[in-house]
């Protein structure tokens, strides 16, 4: 396999999500994230060759930590990482580097994350410290919360999108296309057409959605003529839809609830 080369270390995000079916696949790629962003060397990063690279290789660079899931009395991994863990780190963060010009925080398992263990990372990733890296390594991006993935730029590790998600990003992309027109009946024809489907289609494609608008709000995607305020809403209301599924709200009254709020929150920039 050809190893990845990122260019200049100074370009690098100050966030990113590695998404891979394969956990150690995500890890690896994370490493070598992590050494092209310490790296020493002039041109192409990571060198590969010098002291940096050869540390966060070895596992033994003080400023690439790696954040897991703690393990229980019995030696197993607990099933969440928790907030403690994530205020810790925040508290490390603002400590400066040893020997590098930057801090790289690996977080295995990001996707195992609980509720209040993302919502403290998001306060992270919102107003990073100066010089700091986080690498998420997730297998499923969508447990994450739509806002945290907004703030991370994506590194896809083989696989890609089975034919199902596909279908569910060509929906999602079709209704938000609808609501950008700001064309109320439209948006009617649109949600009318579509409330057929089943409960379990219906969180596909709000997970799908909410996952095409963080994109679109990072900058992964066209924002379709959409504002950021009004894509931040519209994220919103599909977060909303999703929550109401899983208490059993009906599939017809989601579609209707996405027909009536959605030009009033996310309409058009004109």
């Amino acid at each position: 396999m050809a190893q990845l080369q990122f260019g200049d270390a100074k370009r690098l995000s100050h966030a990113y999500m590695i998404s891979a079916l394969d956990r150690e696949e995500a890890l690896r790629t994370a490493r070598r994230l992590a050494a092209a962003a310490v790296c020493t060397q002039q041109g192409r990063a990571p060198c590969g060759q010098c002291r940096a690279c050869r540390k966060v290789q070895e596992n033994i660079h003080p400023d690439v930590i790696t954040i897991a899931r703690l393990e229980d009395d019995k030696g197993r991994k607990k099933r969440e990482i928790g907030v403690d863990q994530i205020r810790q780190l925040s508290r490390d963060a603002v400590v400066l580097p040893n020997e590098a010009e930057r801090k790289v925080y690996i977080i295995e398992d990001a996707d195992r994350m609980n509720a209040a263990a993302q919502n403290a990372a998001l306060k992270l990733l919102e107003e990073p410290p100066k010089g700091v890296m986080f690498l998420l390594c997730v297998e499923n991006a969508q447990l994450l919360l739509p806002t945290v993935r907004s703030r991370c730029a994506e590194i896809l590790c083989g696989g890609g999108q089975s034919a199902e998600d596909e279908e569910n990003r060509k929906l999602a992309r079709g209704y938000v296309k609808a609501v950008s027109s700001g064309n109320r009946a439209e948006l009617y024809r649109w949600c009318a057409a579509h409330e057929g489907m089943d409960n379990r289609a219906a969180a596909a494609f709000a997970e799908a959605a909410s996952a095409l608008l963080a994109d679109m709000l990072c900058g992964r995607e066209a924002d379709l003529g959409l504002s950021r305020g009004q894509l931040r809403r519209l994220l919103a209301l599909m977060e909303r839809c999703g929550s109401y599924l899983q208490v059993n709200v009906g599939v017809r009254q989601l579609f209707g609830l996405l027909a009536v709020d959605a030009i009033d929150s996310g309409g058009n920039r004109g």
